[in-house]
């Protein structure tokens, strides 16, 4: 099935502006796929969506920086997003997916070009796993890289342990994953938030709609728990994204101005609001302040 990139325009009245200097630190360019290939065994084909869809997508919320992260569905070849990469409208960074043979000349024209670290996707089936992570750590740490991970941490109730020797950053999309049912007691989702409060991991405040229940629509308040707790963990170590365009959903396609106001409404407080949108994203992908 395609999926289609979201609704794009002007916020609504009850949206408000983001922060000056938000950083989106994660969002995905697709095609188009005569000139980009998909991957063999992707688990969705996405409709197009450019980075010229993203900006009239998300400028008007305020976003004035990205972070484009390679998805699934192009496996390892990073070309669509590193040409994005090329001649940005805006600040751009960018996440990658590689295999551990990768060679030190290809990881250094990724650096030239805006890449901070790599992505380990659990979830889809075109994704790496974490001996990747860890035959790749140490030329990630010479680097000032980190590994970003999709993965499901309610299944890792031993989290630690899955994690341990990884000397970088280590980054969770949407909080973990955890579908919201199973509750902010979960193991898993607990050893999160503990790597957090260690300063060992960050949690994208994002893709709520991936853990709330099917069907459901903004603001999904079964998610609202999630967020807080990682907010509470460690409010340095928390990033917003707004993981555009929404693909492979079980949920009605979100409109972008709902999602960034229902984070707002989680995040009420001004200097905790600089800290997510603005100033920790900053730090982590080495954007100019």
């Amino acid at each position: 099935m395609t999926q289609n990139a979201s609704r794009s325009g002007a916020p609504p009245d009850h949206a408000a502006p983001l922060p000056a200097g938000t950083v989106d630190t994660h969002f995905h360019v697709f095609g188009p796929a005569a000139r980009y290939p998909y991957a063999e065994g992707r688990s969705y084909t996405p409709g197009d969506a450019s980075l010229d869809d993203y900006l009239r997508a998300l400028a008007p919320l305020g976003v004035a920086r990205g972070v484009l992260v390679q998805p699934s569905v192009y496996g390892t070849d990073n070309t669509c997003m590193l040409d994005a990469l090329r001649a940005p409208p805006l600040p751009l960074r960018g996440i990658a997916v590689v295999d551990a043979d990768v060679t030190e000349a290809e990881l250094d024209a990724m650096h030239a070009l805006g890449v901070r670290g790599i992505r380990i996707n659990l979830v889809f089936a075109a994704g790496k796993g974490f001996e990747t992570a860890r035959a790749l750590a140490p030329r990630l740490k010479a680097r000032g890289w980190h590994v970003q991970f999709l993965v499901d941490v309610s299944t890792l109730p031993d989290l630690r342990a899955a994690v341990a020797g990884l000397d970088v950053a280590l980054v969770f999309d949407h909080m973990g994953h955890v579908p919201a049912a199973k509750g902010v007691g979960d193991p898993g989702f607990r050893a999160l938030l503990a790597l957090m409060a260690e300063g060992r991991a960050w949690a994208k405040v994002s893709g709520a709609y991936r853990m709330t229940a099917p069907g459901a629509r903004p603001p999904y308040g079964d998610v609202a728990p999630f967020a807080a707790a990682v907010l509470a963990a460690n409010p340095e170590r928390v990033v917003w994204a707004s993981d555009w365009p929404h693909t492979a959903l079980h949920v009605p396609m979100p409109d972008d101005a709902d999602l960034a106001a229902m984070v707002l409404d989680w995040v009420r407080g001004p200097a905790l609001r600089q800290r997510l949108f603005v100033t920790n994203p900053q730090a982590l992908y080495g954007f100019d302040p």
